[in-house]
């Protein structure tokens, strides 16, 4: 999801379509989201560590 969304901030900057690059920041921010408490060893999405 983190990879998913530096791409489409990428793409997004590149074109100049801000829609892309809204999605980019709001996929980067939960990635990270899921990484930190995948980390801190709570259960993401039924599951016990995210990636």
């Amino acid at each position: 999801m983190i990879a998913l969304g530096i791409v489409l901030l990428v793409v997004g900057f590149v074109t100049g379509i801000s829609v892309l690059w809204t999605l980019g920041v709001i996929l980067l921010v939960v990635g990270a989201v899921f990484w930190i408490m995948g980390s801190l060893g709570h259960s993401v999405a039924g599951r016990r560590h995210y990636w």
